[in-house]
């Protein structure tokens, strides 16, 4: 949220929120007890408002602190940022709570729930929205726009889907109260567990950096980092989505990996696969598709390890580039049912 362009002169043209977090920036760090008091749903709704409050003027300062008085009365203008809110956090709130609050108030970019689930991409949301009742998906998608309804919908299983746009067609006015607590737990569990998600984990950015080793180097580090910490080595080999992991897509994101790879790199990949991955491949293309493959790959003779490395590597940076796109669904390599787009 973006500091206001004025100077603020009227209180009157401050919300609640609003007010609270002019008091506690005129109190400032020492007085961090008073955070303490409040629940995590009131500090979320104050900070967001300090980091978009700008200047207020000291007579506006002054006012609200009647009954503060004391002592405060030349305590001048203040401003309320994005840096000064996450030092006032900082002074009473463990780190990792203090990155999740300023996360959800940078972004995903937008001043409303409803204007961040527009930035939200439609493949996440819909994984998220498709354990919802439909009602509740159809006043999600009422409250966002259009474009970005159709995206989901699209995205979400057909028949469920079509009972999203049936909610919607006989849709009444949605109450405040409901509307409210559909916001509420938007916020709470699909928000906030986005922001926890969108953090790189130090063994996550190892894996990708493993990924793209050679066999020979990637071996050499594993063996080298188990003699000094078998846990993290481990942990490094969980997260890593390696070609044999393309065996967990599904048909259609076979078909649309199929889609993004050149013919000659399919078939050096495939030269170095197990049976079984091979035979999955095959069993995704016409037979036509299948026949000429083969006879490429047997036409080959042999080829040089490093060569095949090469395109399995490209390949999966293929499938990886797709799934950020949400147009495939890869599965993590750790073994769990976690999706990841």
């Amino acid at each position: 949220m973006s500091p206001r362009m004025k100077a603020i002169t009227d209180p009157s043209s401050l919300t609640g929120p609003e007010r609270a977090a002019v008091v506690l920036l005129a109190l400032g760090e020492e007085h961090g007890t008073i955070w303490e008091q409040l629940d995590e749903e009131e500090i979320k709704e104050i900070s967001q408002a300090m980091a978009g409050l700008g200047t207020v003027s000291s007579a506006v300062v002054e006012q609200l602190l009647v009954d503060f008085i004391t002592g405060m009365s030349g305590a001048g203008a203040i401003m309320g940022s994005f840096e000064q809110t996450q030092r006032l956090l900082q002074a009473f709130l463990p780190p990792d709570k203090v990155d999740t609050l300023m996360e959800e108030i940078r972004g995903p970019a937008g001043r409303t729930m409803w204007d961040k689930l527009g930035n939200v991409n439609e493949a996440v949301l819909a994984n998220y929205l498709k354990n919802e009742y439909p009602q509740t998906v159809a006043v999600v998608l009422s409250k966002v726009k259009s474009e970005h309804a159709a995206r989901v919908l699209a995205a979400l299983p057909e028949d469920f889907a079509l009972e999203c746009v049936t909610r919607m067609l006989r849709m009444e006015p949605v109450q405040r109260e409901i509307l409210d607590k559909i916001e509420q737990t938007l916020r709470t569990e699909f928000m906030s567990n986005l922001a926890r998600t969108s953090k790189r984990d130090s063994h996550e950015m190892m894996a990708d950096i493993f990924n793209a080793f050679d066999r020979q180097t990637e071996a050499r580090f594993i063996a080298a980092l188990e003699e000094r910490s078998r846990e993290s080595a481990e942990r490094i080999r969980a997260l890593m989505f390696v070609f044999e992991d393309l065996s967990k897509l599904d048909p259609g994101g076979v078909q649309t990996l199929l889609r993004g790879v050149e013919k000659d790199q399919l078939a050096l990949a495939l030269k170095g696969a197990s049976d079984s991955l091979r035979e999955m491949f095959f069993s995704n293309m016409s037979e036509r598709a299948a026949k000429i493959m083969r006879e490429d790959m047997e036409g080959m003779g042999p080829v040089r390890l490093r060569d095949v490395d090469q395109a399995q590597m490209t390949m999966v940076q293929v499938a990886k580039d797709l799934a950020a796109k949400g147009e495939i669904m890869l599965a993590g390599a750790g073994g769990d049912d976690e999706l990841i787009y």
